[in-house]
This record gives C-alpha cells, structure tokens and sequence, in this order.
C-alpha cells in the first residue's frame, strides 16, 4: 500500500483525566480532520451496548457510524463481535506491551497482531471515507493499542502523548461522574470509573512508559503537557495540526482561551465529548486545594521516578 493510500491516524495516547477529549475535540474541527473518539471502546460500548454517539444518536442510529460498518465489514451485522473481542483480548493489553515493543514478535503473536490490525485498518479506511478526511483523530489513549498498531504497514500512525501532573490525574479519577451514554436511558444512574490514588498512579507510571517507549521504538511522537494546552491553547492546537500534516489549519478560536465546537462523532470518551457552542478553556487546579497530604503523597511516591522526566516537581504542594 502506498504511503498516500494509507490513513493518517494522530492517536491521543496517555492516561485519561489529562484533557485528551477537548484536545481530540478541537482538532477534530480542524478542516481535512475528523475525531473518532475512543475507538478503542468502539467494539462494546458502540457495537454491542449501542451507546450514544457524540451526535446524540444511539450507535446503530448514527449515519456516519453505519456507513462506516457497511463500507468496512459489510454492515455491523455482518461483523463477528465475539471473534474480535477474544483476539483483541489477546494482544491489546497492558501486559503484553513488553513482548508488543520488542523489535521482532515471536511468530503466534504476531499472527494475532496482524489479524486485529487488519480490522483497525479497515475501520479508519472506512471512516476516512465516511467522514472525508485526510486525518482521523482516534483519542483511545490505551498504550497497548498504540503498541499493536505500531505494527501495521496499513496505517499512518503518529502519536500525541498527552501528559498531565499525576496528582490531578489522581483527583479526577477519584470524582463521581455520571455517563450521558446509554442508549435506554438508564445511565441515569451510571458513573465514570473511579480510582484510588494509588491505582491512578500506577497506571499513570505505566501508561507513560508505554508511549515513552513508543518513541524510543521510532514512531513519531509529539509529547502535549495539559498545563501548557490549557495556558496555550491556540498554540498547543497549532503544533498538532502541523505533526498531523494540516500545516494550514486555523483552530476554531473565538478568542484566546474560548474555542466553538460543533457537534461530533465520537464514540467513546469523556462526557464533554456530548457539549456544543462556546467552551472556555481554563486550567482544573480544584485539586491543589481539594486533595489532602496523604492523597499527595502516595501519588507523588508511587510517580516519582518518572515527574521529572515530564517537568513536575517530587514536592507535595
């Protein structure tokens, strides 16, 4: 396949709660773009729980959704979930990111990685063409996916490593959050998943390390900190848009902290992938001072060896 065939797939990856959404959001507004979502998720919360869309819709109710699955499997119907679910099981976890970075795979698993990227690639083909764009935004963030597509020939894959103080990270994760998603309405009395500060610094130190690893493997990367996004935001914005190859692109800025965003289709993500019209941009710092010392201090612990790498101090503020 030649190098203008394939799709230029920008993966946001990193660990959730550090601004991926909005960031996916705004460049996903970007002319030659489109923003998946979490494609990652795609599979159960779309294709079996026929969630919400980011239009609004339910899944199997969404135009551009089913064009995708016809243009790529013959319709969703036609599609074999429960295969897909076993081998996507099999290679896309964070466990097997070790035997993933290797410079070769060992021969059964790479097998299995050929198979599961031969659906991702038809997937963003399909949606590239539903969406006619030049760029997909796919914010799945999971670093064992990325690792898995950095094996495919089908793709352009480049990879924003979004990053963002682990102490934030930790206060965000520990928030109740209702999800809008369900398609019957009963998500009423759903909520986002919640974790404890130790388990959100784990898989903090581990996310990063897979995308900084990633780098290391010779896939191109951009590093985004959520602290400089939120001050620069037009900035931050542009910077993406020329790694994504959309040198041109003008962000969609009202002024300099106020962005418009238009109705989407994501499939998967935050809650905020569902708000329209004007958002302003503005820094969360509510964990400074809603975050107790022993909050701080086991999330600082557990980081620590990696915060300098990303500019954050070891001290507990």
């Amino acid at each position: 396949m030649s190098a203008s065939e394939r799709p230029v797939v920008v993966f946001i990856g990193g660990l959730g709660r550090s601004g991926s959404t909005l960031l996916e959001r705004i460049v996903g507004e970007l002319p030659g773009a489109f923003a998946l979502g979490e494609a990652v998720h795609l599979w159960q919360r779309g294709v079996l729980d026929g969630e919400r869309c980011g239009c609004g819709a339910t899944f199997g109710e969404c135009v551009f959704w089913q064009r995708v699955g016809a243009e790529a499997f013959g319709g969703w119907d036609a599609f074999d979930i429960d295969a897909f679910l076993e081998l996507k099981g099999s290679v896309d976890r964070t466990r097997f990111i070790p035997s993933l970075a290797r410079r070769r795979l060992a021969a059964p698993l790479a097998e299995r990685v050929r198979r599961h990227n031969a659906v991702y690639a038809r997937l963003y083909r399909a949606a590239r063409t539903a969406g006619d764009a030049r760029v997909l935004i796919d914010s799945s963030k999971s670093a064992s996916l990325a690792h898995c597509l950095r094996w495919s020939d089908e793709i352009d894959l480049r990879i924003v490593h979004v990053v963002r103080d682990p102490r934030a990270v930790a206060h965000s994760w520990a928030k109740v959050v209702r999800r809008p998603e369900a398609a019957d309405g009963s998500a009423e009395g759903e909520f986002m998943a919640r974790w404890s500060p130790a388990k959100t610094a784990l898989h903090w130190d581990a996310q990063n390390a897979g995308f900084d690893v990633l780098a290391r493997r010779g896939v191109p990367t951009l590093r985004v900190r959520y602290e400089e996004f939120t001050a620069e935001p037009s900035g931050t914005v542009r910077r993406v848009a020329r790694f994504a190859g959309l040198p041109d692109a003008e962000p969609p800025f009202e002024d300099a902290t106020t962005v418009r965003l238009a109705a989407n289709h994501q499939v998967a993500g935050n809650p905020m992938r569902f708000r329209t019209g004007a958002v302003e941009l503005r820094a969360d710092e509510a964990w400074k001072e809603a975050t107790g010392p022993l909050h701080r201090a086991v999330v600082t612990a557990v980081t620590a060896p990696m915060l300098g790498r990303y500019g954050y101090s070891r001290r507990i503020h």
